[in-house]
């Protein structure tokens, strides 16, 4: 006996149409799923939320200048390595420590006589990787700083030296300069463990006593940093790149053998992307706490005077306590009055370290 059989012409069509329509409405549902489902799968780069549309962070967006004053630098151990050069005076010895999971070699030069001694962070400027060795850059200034009675370390950055390989995108191995830096200040707190696998705890490191040395590209690496951090500390700068980003990269490339060309690509492909003046270092100098001596030579033709006499304005500006020094006739490296712009460091530094 079947349900039909119970029911009238009128009753069985309304039925008909009553389970047709609840099919109709299976399949529409069933379709609003799938589209739904669809949206999810090729809409990758945006999350949908109750408040709109959120963009998914871009690998570059942890670079920002306002994301890196806002992270947590972890520490890493400070191992020392091969002696490189013991006079009478001073010992220049490999150091080692880690970025991110990636190693970083760098220079470090001590005073020989035991004692406590404060410790000057050196950042150098461009070198072409295929002729770079550990310490070009630095290694002058400090021997002399450790012959005066200050410790000084000289990372190398990652491509360089001994160092792990950066990051296969050239911007972002820029970046990287800036994490390196601020992670190996954020590990200055366990120098002291590797002097004293070496030197038997003789010669430590007061590191509540830290400075900063950056020449050229080193100085803006030192400008970035003091910006970041907001830390105060003392910082002797020589002829800094100091102009906006990214005309502080555009500015030398009238020397590539493209001139500029792939650079100028790589950069634009970045703007579609990113907003450029997140990156760059001179919107923030407002943050800067720490005192800065500027040396600047009047001949130099890789950094213009007139950049850092605008450097020294701005400063000046921001109520940052600023000496600037002038040397006439001097070219990128201060080779006219070297001794007098390192002889001023000593000065500087000593003149913060001993209050």
């Amino acid at each position: 006996m079947y349900l039909v059989d119970f029911l009238t012409r009128e009753e069985y069509s309304f039925y008909c149409r009553f389970i047709m329509k609840k099919a109709v409405f299976a399949a529409i549902f069933l379709v609003f799923i799938v589209a739904v489902a669809a949206f999810f799968i090729f809409r990758k780069d945006k999350i949908i939320s109750p408040v709109g549309n959120i963009p998914k962070e871009k690998p570059l967006d942890k670079y920002t200048f306002e994301n890196l004053n806002k992270k947590q630098f972890q520490s890493s151990k400070i191992m020392l390595g091969k002696i490189l050069k013991g006079d009478s005076n001073y010992i220049s010895q490999m150091f080692y420590y880690s970025v991110d999971g990636k190693k970083v070699s760098g220079q470090l030069n001590v005073p020989k006589k035991p004692g406590t001694y404060p410790v000057v962070v050196m950042f150098r400027g461009f070198v072409p990787k295929e002729t770079y060795k550990t310490g070009i850059g630095t290694k002058r200034a400090g021997e002399v700083f450790a012959e005066n009675g200050f410790i000084t370390l000289a990372p190398d950055f990652l491509g360089y030296g001994e160092s792990d390989n950066p990051s296969n995108s050239s911007i972002e191995e820029r970046f990287q300069t800036y994490t390196t830096a601020l992670t190996f200040l954020a590990s200055l707190k366990n120098l002291n463990a590797g002097l004293d696998a070496s030197y038997s705890a003789k010669i430590k490191a007061d590191t509540q006593k830290t400075g900063i040395w950056g020449h050229s590209n080193g100085g803006h690496i030192a400008l970035s940093v003091l910006a970041i951090s907001s830390k105060s500390y003392p910082t002797v700068l020589w002829a800094p790149v100091s102009k906006l980003f990214p005309y502080s990269i555009l500015y030398y490339t009238d020397d590539f053998n493209d001139h500029g060309k792939a650079l100028r690509k790589v950069l634009a492909d970045f703007e579609k992307d990113y907003d450029a003046e997140k990156y760059s270092p001179s919107n923030f100098y407002k943050w800067i706490k720490a005192p800065i001596q500027l040396n600047q030579g009047t001949a130099d033709d890789a950094v213009p005077q007139k950049w850092s006499d605008q450097l020294a304005e701005t400063l000046k500006k921001l109520k940052i306590d600023v000496d600037y020094f002038i040397y006439p006739g001097a070219d990128h490296n201060l080779s006219v009055g070297w001794s007098t712009a390192v002889e001023r460091g000593i000065s500087f530094y000593n003149q913060y370290f001993n209050r």
